[in-house]
């Protein structure tokens, strides 16, 4: 009976620290095929919980929503990142990013969801960056913040972005989008008028993917939830910056034991994995992943990549005897 006790005391702290993915397919007419996840702790009750809107880029583009989860704050996730917040990423299935169908599933959303809708922020980069721009244009009184990485923006007009605190990152080295991209959004709100909410930082020698690693970094969640949508004048937090020498170290404080997902389907339409035409590895910047097949080894995964099975077991906080579990995606490089 005490062996028993002692387990349940064991197991209980655990289950307050369950992260639940939840995958929405048809559900919002017109709108998209999206994500939302609950943070540790969410409380279906309370409505202090903040909003994040991610917006992928093109090469997560498609019908299949397990993309989405490649990289940015799902993929932070998995990895240990503790973002306290709901996490809304929809899927775009091709083109450019559409404000009204976003706002749809913000709206189902908000609905649905407990939540602080004071304290709603979007984030995105390259396709997702141009997505943020616009959807912040259109409906910049419902946004507290943004952040547009490596994008640049096609708004209707760009007068409502001066009204929210905006972070526009990009770096120099940036060959996919180029840096004039996001200056072209710059010059639109500077013809606005004055722009006291808007940050723009150019990061030295940091290449398209490299912002990727942004969304592993707490300052950027952290400089986030500084602002709220009520507070007078809404001013922009400048007290956390984004360097090239933080993103280089953006996985080095990720904590990888501290999360455990449940992923699951919230409609009727299929499954919520969608792993089959998956690939075995996916890139994020100068970072490799590889999902777990079967008959996969560290030994063998190790003498695929070029690296020691030592290095493999530092990058996942595995060790030699770890068992690798099909479906999980693990660092290579």
């Amino acid at each position: 009976m005490k062996r028993t006790l002692a387990l349940i005391l064991i197991l209980l702290p655990s289950l307050s620290f369950t992260q639940t993915l939840t995958a929405f397919r048809g559900e919002v007419s017109n709108g998209y095929n999206f994500w939302v996840s609950t943070p540790k702790d969410y409380d279906s009750l309370q409505s202090d919980t903040p909003v994040i809107l991610f917006l992928h880029g093109a090469s997560l583009c498609g019908h299949n929503l397990d993309r989405v989860r490649r990289y940015g704050p799902l993929d932070a996730l998995k990895m240990g990142r503790q973002i306290d917040a709901l996490i809304i990423a929809p899927q775009n299935p091709g083109g450019a990013w559409q404000p009204d169908r976003i706002n749809r599933v913000v709206d189902w959303v908000f609905q649905r969801y407990a939540c602080d809708t004071n304290r709603f922020y979007v984030m995105g980069m390259s396709l997702g960056g141009y997505g943020t721009i616009d959807y912040s244009a259109a409906y910049s009184g419902r946004i507290a913040a943004a952040m547009a990485m490596c994008g640049g923006g096609n708004p209707k007009s760009y007068c409502g972005l001066n009204d929210l605190p905006l972070w526009i990152l990009h770096g120099t080295a940036d060959r996919a989008v180029t840096l004039s991209q996001s200056q072209k959004v710059i010059n639109g709100m500077t013809k606005c008028g004055d722009t006291p909410r808007l940050r723009f930082t150019k990061l030295s020698g940091v290449d398209h993917g490299g912002l990727a690693r942004a969304f592993y970094i707490s300052e950027t969640y952290d400089w986030l939830f500084q602002h709220r949508l009520d507070t007078p004048d809404r001013p922009v937090n400048t007290d956390y910056d984004i360097t090239p020498e933080r993103l280089r170290r953006a996985y080095k404080d990720i904590d990888r034991n501290a999360n455990h997902l449940i992923v699951r389907s919230g409609g009727n339409k299929s499954s919520a994995r969608e792993t089959v035409d998956s690939p075995t590895t996916s890139t994020t910047g100068d970072t490799k992943y590889h999902t777990i097949r079967k008959g996969d080894t560290l030994g063998a995964l190790a003498r695929k990549y070029g690296t020691s099975i030592n290095r493999l077991c530092q990058l996942n906080n595995l060790s030699q005897t770890s068992i690798l579990r099909i479906g999980k995606k693990i660092r290579v490089k």
